[in-house]
């Protein structure tokens, strides 16, 4: 896609995000809308498109960073309710509570019983949420290797946004078939059809 017409075409989409934007805020909903996927999928740019033209008081996004000794010790689940919207609102997690099953069961950052244990209650919580009136949205960005390493290379050779890269993402390109496995338990695990809560892959 040529860039004037993909510019054109995110004004046009823009302008309809406005007009929901409107509508939740005025039909008092609350939504939550997460974003998973790969290192370098796209994730930050798609959510900077969506809250672009967004009034950031009714819209929040949430990057959390690693947890401090006390979330540790919390119900793993407690540092993302804080953030969860009231009615009129829109919060964006980029990565969320699924940080548990896919690069913290990946990099060994959980036990195995943390693991199964996040595998049991993800479904509950979320049917929690959807029971309190909250419209749950989740994505799953994806990108291929070749395309990753040339995002990767990028981010060494532009100091704009060389805060981007870190270790963890080599790391994370060695262990690639084992993202892709913990992917699938993670989606066939958080799948409930009765509450339709499942991921949408892009």
């Amino acid at each position: 896609m040529k860039k004037e017409t993909y510019l054109k075409e995110l004004h046009n989409l823009q302008i309809e995000l406005v007009k929901w934007h409107y509508w939740v805020k005025e039909e008092g909903l609350k939504v939550v809308i997460l974003f998973e996927g790969r290192d370098a999928a796209g994730k930050g740019g798609v959510i900077k498109a969506i809250t672009d033209q967004l009034n950031p008081r009714q819209v929040k996004s949430v990057a959390l960073g690693k947890p401090t000794e006390r979330e540790k010790s919390q119900w793993y689940f407690q540092r993302y309710v804080t953030h969860l919207p009231s009615a009129g609102e829109i919060t964006i997690f980029d990565r969320s509570w699924y940080n548990r099953a896919g690069v913290e069961k990946v990099m060994g950052f959980c036990t195995q019983q943390e693991y199964q244990s996040f595998l049991k209650s993800c479904p509950l919580f979320e049917n929690m949420l959807i029971d309190s009136g909250i419209i749950l949205l989740k994505y799953w960005l994806s990108v291929s290797p070749e395309e990753q390493e040339k995002r990767f290379r990028k981010r060494l050779t532009d100091p704009r946004k060389r805060w981007k890269f870190s270790e963890m993402d080599l790391e994370g390109r060695q262990r690639w078939f084992d993202y892709t496995q913990a992917k699938l338990a993670m989606i066939e695990a958080s799948t409930t059809k009765l509450y339709k809560t499942y991921f949408i892959a892009i």
